[in-house]
């Protein structure tokens, strides 16, 4: 019994040994493979500002968009209904 017992603890060392081992690896190829990637990386195209609409547009626009929604839920409950 007492040879079971050390081989069991002795597997248990070796396993969370390699996983932590496997983990640690892991965490310092990406943090190098990040390292890499922002040295080498292109800069993001700086995307220019577009003109805000004035808010007489806005409301003309949302006037003719809720028109728009009113008629077409309307045809579609009386569509539903008969």
């Amino acid at each position: 019994m007492d040879n079971l017992l050390s081989e069991g603890l002795n597997l248990m060392v070796f396993g969370m040994g390699f996983v932590f081992v496997f983990l640690t690896l892991l965490v310092i190829s990406t943090a190098v493979m990040s390292k890499l990637a922002t040295k080498y990386a292109p800069a993001p195209a700086v995307k220019p500002v577009k003109a805000r609409p004035t808010a007489a547009a806005q409301s003309a626009s949302a006037a003719t968009k809720n028109d728009e929604l009113i008629a077409v839920m309307t045809a579609a409950v009386h569509k539903y209904r008969s």
